[in-house]
Formats: structure tokens, sequence, C-alpha cells
């Protein structure tokens, strides 16, 4: 197995700094994530790790091998893009083939190493069949064997999924975690979907303008975001103004917003009457009616101005003293809470807090 690492990587297009300075490494074995907007640098990126553009300055490692200067196709890389780019004339065999012949691969090999690959995807059953024949995950399984016929060192992936219905893609989904887990591979993902990052990565790379915002397993970045923009970037979340109370201690802290006061484990050595943000996901308030939370409870307290039943779910707006807090409840009792007195409470673990 081989990691990839970066180290001061950027490039510019002219006056442009597309990437400016990333450095982060790709654990080998590890199925790593490049997330971010549209415009980020991340397909620049993974681009460079490619060997298809030249970056204006930093090194690309595979292991303890520098390759910034080594051509693409020395590079040992495997690449599945956004669009299938498979050939239509040809059969799936033949696409996936076609590289091996372009290497001069012997007939023998080339034959055993395209029905690995085939079979790995579970396309074997397919391989005389032409890609108009096929679905689009078909066509991406195509495209995925064709990057691992040889057999490479590094697995990259520039928004395979994209172009794929919802069930599509969490079926495909579940196919790139099996072969990356089934073939030890190093894999790079580069998406703008949220979900599709939390449900597969071991390790995300959240980037903004070119640089890292934040780099960590899905779960940390979830719920301990360091920053405004990746806490919002990771799905929705109540930002609350807020000032940390008691003194400094290892257990839960008064944490007071504008909404009530709830208690935070992560309020630091911050002094108290420090202003900072209270980040708090909607799915980790419980809904209570008023009376059932003692007053002086650590809780946030208002009316529910607003209910969406989802069936499994139901999606509240509480106005909390002026402020409109958003509340997750699963598997709700009631088609509307709308009028209703609430008292709102959270796990101190659940309460992140953000510099301001």
């Amino acid at each position: 197995m081989t990691s990839v690492t970066l180290e001061g990587l950027a490039k510019s297009f002219g006056a442009t700094k597309a990437v400016d300075g990333v450095t982060v490494e790709a654990p080998a074995g590890s199925l790593t994530f490049l997330l971010g907007p549209s415009g980020c640098g991340k397909t620049t990126i993974l681009r460079m790790i490619a060997g298809f553009i030249e970056p204006t300055r930093g090194t690309v490692r595979f292991g303890d091998r520098d390759v910034t200067a080594v051509p693409a196709e020395r590079r040992e890389c495997g690449m599945v893009f956004q669009g299938y780019a498979l050939w239509p004339h040809m059969t799936v065999e033949q696409n996936v083939a076609f590289g091996l012949e372009v290497r001069k691969v012997p007939a023998d090999e080339r034959g055993r190493r395209v029905a690995e690959a085939l079979e790995m995807v579970r396309m074997a059953p397919l391989a005389s069949r032409r890609p108009n024949e096929l679905s689009g995950g078909q066509q991406q399984r195509v495209a995925l064997a064709r990057a691992l016929v040889y057999r490479p060192q590094v697995l990259l992936l520039d928004e395979p999924l994209s172009n794929l219905d919802a069930k599509l893609r969490h079926e495909m989904r579940g196919e790139i975690r099996r072969i990356v887990d089934e073939l030890r591979i190093t894999a790079i993902y580069v998406t703008h979907d949220q979900q599709e990052a939390l449900s597969l990565a071991d390790r995300m790379v959240i980037l903004r303008d070119g640089r890292v915002e934040q780099v960590g397993g899905p779960r940390e970045l979830y719920e301990r975001p360091t920053s405004r923009f990746v806490a919002e970037f990771l799905g929705e979340a109540n930002m609350l103004d807020a000032v940390v109370e008691g003194p400094v201690a290892a257990g839960p802290r008064p944490i007071r917003t504008a909404a009530g006061t709830v208690e935070s484990l992560h309020g630091g050595v911050h002094p108290a009457g420090t202003a900072m943000l209270a980040c708090i996901r909607p799915e980790s308030l419980v809904i209570r009616a008023a009376a059932e939370v003692a007053e002086g409870a650590p809780a946030l307290r208002g009316v529910v101005a607003e209910t969406t039943y989802l069936g499994g779910l139901a999606q509240h707006k509480v106005d909390c003293a002026g402020t409109s807090v958003a509340v997750l409840e699963i598997n709700p009792r009631h088609l509307s809470r709308r009028g209703e007195p609430v008292a709102l409470t959270v796990d101190p673990s659940q309460v992140a807090m953000l510099g301001k």
C-alpha cells in the first residue's frame, strides 16, 4: 500500500490561485475525500496528483517517492472520471483491455487481468455488451474496472457518481467502498456531495478557496467543526451567538445564548465572558413539552412556530425569544406541534464551540 502526500502544493492560472499551499496526506489503504464547493480547487488537486497538471510549486509523493515531475503514464494511478469516457464501438471487455493493449501487455496476461477486473466490479456476465446497452450504473462499473485493470497503487475518482440517480448512487457507494477494502488500495475521491463523503470516507479534507479548511474523520468534522464554514457546509446547523460562563473546567460549562442556556463540554480554557458561536445540529436537540423540563435546567425554551411532517421525521422551527431554532424530531407522534410551548435539551458533548 502507498500513501499520497502533498506538501505546499499550489497551482495558479494567470493571476488566479486555484490551489494555494495545500499540505495533506492520504494514508495508505484509506479512502480520502477532497470535499468543498465548486471552485475550491479539489479537481485541480486531483489532476496534479494524476500528473495531468503541473504544479506551480510544491511536491506530490507516493510513499517515499517524489512523483511531482513524473509523467502521468508512469505514476501507477488509475483514474475514474465524472463522464464514463467509454469507447462506444467497443465491447465492455475491449474497453477495459484497451489500455493494456497500448502498454503491450501479453494477450494471456491481458485476458486474465481484464477478467479479474470485470469480476471485481461484477460485470463479467456483460463483457460482450457495448456501452449503449448498459445502464448508467453499469457504465460506471466498466469505467472503474478500466481504472483497476492496471493494478494501480493509487485510485483517483473525480465525482464518479454525479451522473447517476439517487438509487444508483447509493448502490455504487457500497461497491466503491467494497472494492477499496478488498484491494486495500489508496483512493482519493473528489465530490461536493456531503452525504457521499460522510457515508464513505475514512478521512475528509474540506477545501475552501484553494486552501485546506479542516481535515479529519467524518464524525469528527460533523460533530466538531472548527469553523462556521465547515459546520454549515456539512449540514444544517443552529449557529447561536453565545457567551461562555462559569469557571474553566474539564466538565460541562454553561453557555448563554439569546435562545436560552445550554451546557457544552467544549468551552475549553476560555475565560467566563468569552463571546463565541455555539453550533448545535438540529438532530442533537430533544424536543419536550415545556412542563417536562424544570425551570432553571439547561434548555432552549420557546414556542413551535412551524412543523413539517415527513413520516419518519418532523422538522420544527421553534421561536426562542425571537431566535429561530431548527429541530429534527425522529419518529414524531404528532402531525404538528405548532403553537406548543417546548423546551429543547441537548447533550453537552453535542454543543460545539467556534470562534467568532
